[in-house]
């Protein structure tokens, strides 16, 4: 059956920029899968720093406008084609999706989805999906941290950022943690940050020379522009820089102006340098991961719900909104004074 026939509601994008504009809650045409996908019925689905970035215009990747945003949601598996998604209807799953998650109904790979019990909360259980996968694969893939290591995590008290920062003490590492706000600070410390920095009161390369005299192991960047020269200057021999953001685009104006001075902000290097310091730069982007290493993101993602359910790591509330509250939601996390995880329900 042709399920443009049904209809479902959305949360669609239709203008970038403010978020009290941008969206319109609308009914749309129903998901229709093929291959490998399954349809979920939606009961949350959470927000990311790139959905913010989608909504301004600023992330290549979205899809054009008018558009369904949505990385990560939770709900039941109600439609499937193949026998592995048939397997898993009926059951609770938190999914990665590539868009759509914005809506009372959203498909995806079946190698995006993992069962969940029912006694996780929506709100933790949506953080597993793109925040915790990408801190899982950063922090335990593209580099192997080991006890004593020091790391540098940006934006810290954020979704991504609070994640690494509980692999990190899993592994014995001494963690360096950034934050804009200071009513952040105290959150870094209950989280298992050993040194927590505001960077709108100071520089914190000199805060950081002053811990030690030892540069930094493993940095985990997500803002880019200018704080990467900043981070190379701190990397030790044989370290490792790990690039999932760029949060400072959000400073640059929109065109190719915008683009060619955050290019500049990053500088430039030759691998002639980073074989010389045996320095290694990785950048991480999940939906690459998602579209192109499947088996990468399953194991990913069923790893980090595996370590939830047994209680290992503890991903945090940031706040649960109502679907009519979605501007609010966006807003909240744009304003950077958010901590954990935000979800929206139906």
């Amino acid at each position: 059956m042709d399920n443009n026939y049904f209809k479902m509601k959305a949360a669609v994008l239709k203008s970038y920029g403010d978020a009290k504009k941008s969206f319109h809650i609308e009914e749309v045409p129903m998901p229709v899968i093929s291959n490998n996908e399954v349809i979920i019925k939606v009961e949350a689905f959470g927000l990311n720093f790139a959905d913010v970035m989608a909504r301004r215009g600023l992330y290549n990747d979205a899809p054009p406008l008018p558009s369904i945003l949505g990385y990560d949601v939770v709900g039941e598996v109600v439609e499937a084609v193949c026998e592995e998604g048939k397997k898993l209807l009926g059951k609770r799953v938190v999914a990665m999706t590539r868009f759509g998650g914005y809506a009372e109904f959203a498909k995806t790979d079946v190698s995006g989805v993992a069962v969940i019990s029912n006694n996780l909360a929506s709100v933790k259980a949506s953080a597993l999906a793109t925040q915790y996968c990408t801190a899982y694969y950063g922090a335990m893939e593209c580099t192997n941290l080991f006890k004593g290591d020091r790391v540098l995590i940006h934006a810290a008290a954020g979704g991504v950022g609070t994640a690494i920062t509980q692999l990190a003490k899993i592994k014995g590492c001494e963690v360096i943690g950034l934050t804009s706000k200071e009513a952040k600070m105290a959150y870094l410390k209950e989280n298992g940050v050993d040194h927590p920095i505001n960077i709108s009161k100071v520089d914190y390369i000199d805060q950081i020379k002053k811990l030690s005299d030892n540069k930094l192991d493993v940095i985990f960047n997500s803002v880019g522009g200018k704080s990467y020269k900043k981070d190379m200057s701190i990397l030790d021999k044989g370290g490792k820089i790990l690039l999932y953001g760029v949060a400072d685009r959000l400073n640059n104006s929109k065109g190719i102006l915008g683009t060619v001075n955050l290019l500049l902000k990053f500088g430039i290097m030759t691998p002639i340098q980073l074989m010389i310091s045996s320095q290694s730069i990785i950048g991480i982007n999940m939906l690459r991961i998602a579209d192109y290493k499947p088996k990468v993101l399953k194991r990913c993602l069923e790893k980090v719900v595996e370590m939830t359910e047994n209680g290992t790591l503890d991903p945090k509330e940031g706040g649960v909104f109502k679907i009519d509250d979605l501007s609010k939601a966006h807003a909240f996390l744009e304003s950077r004074n958010s901590v954990g995880k935000i979800v929206v329900k139906w």
